[in-house]
């Protein structure tokens, strides 16, 4: 019986460019995992340039992967080399096999701790999931430690991208724009009259007060601004 099989490969932008991650290392190791088990690669997909912040359905290539194991002759192996490839965090990870389980769907990881495993086992369940939880940690950390250093960085008035509104960058420090920090007051004064970001917004449009690039001013980016602590600082 033909146990057929759906190849995933993915690399960001910013990985292909800065760590050198390579597509046709993952297909080939993909291809090789396929014909060392017996298993029938039917269709490999090639996200290029797609970041992991997507879910797999808001991929060209992951959406085409969903569609794959469902229908008559669906497959019923997906194979990647690493779980960082596929989903976005330890609750993406989990909720999708899950789902696939229900579908008689394996997962096939070539590169988990040293070592392959699928989710056809107890085991390979389990060390996906200690797996899932140990990415998510070290996402986390990485996330405090970078907060923590912009935080150290705003602090002391250095330099960092991009460029706050209210601040021109000399060197590697930040040094106040006259101009936007009077744009800033503004905004303050106006949001603690009640008015609403979006009100806020309108107000810098009609008055034709430029933005940092002179596009147009909306809500989200002027709650950006005020909720940024260099200006509750000032």
């Amino acid at each position: 019986m033909m146990q057929a099989a759906v190849g995933y490969v993915r690399v960001s932008t910013e990985e292909q460019a800065t760590e050198g991650v390579s597509l046709a290392a993952q297909e080939e190791r993909t291809r090789a995992y396929c014909l060392l088990h017996g298993l029938t690669l039917t269709t490999l997909l090639v996200d290029d340039g797609v970041s992991a912040g997507k879910p797999l359905a808001a991929r060209p290539e992951g959406a085409r992967l969903l569609a794959a194991l469902k229908g008559k002759h669906k497959a019923t192996h997906v194979v990647a080399v690493k779980l960082d490839r596929l989903f976005r965090n330890a609750s993406d990870c989990l909720n999708t096999v899950d789902e696939w389980d229900r579908l008689g769907v394996t997962l096939h990881l070539l590169e988990l701790g040293g070592q392959s495993m699928s989710t056809k086992t107890a085991m390979g369940r389990m060390m996906l999931v200690m797996a899932a939880g140990f990415a998510e940690m070290e996402r986390n950390l990485v996330k405090e430690r970078t907060s923590m250093a912009l935080a150290h960085k705003k602090a002391r008035r250095e330099a960092y991208a991009p460029t706050p509104f209210g601040f021109t960058r000399e060197g590697d420090r930040l040094v106040q724009s006259q101009s936007e920090a009077d744009a800033v007051a503004l905004m303050q004064q106006w949001r603690e009259r009640g008015m609403s970001y979006d009100r806020i917004a309108d107000r810098l449009n009609a008055d034709h007060i430029p933005t940092k690039r002179g596009g147009k001013w909306y809500g989200c980016t002027v709650r950006y601004i005020l909720l940024n602590s260099l200006h509750k600082a000032s």
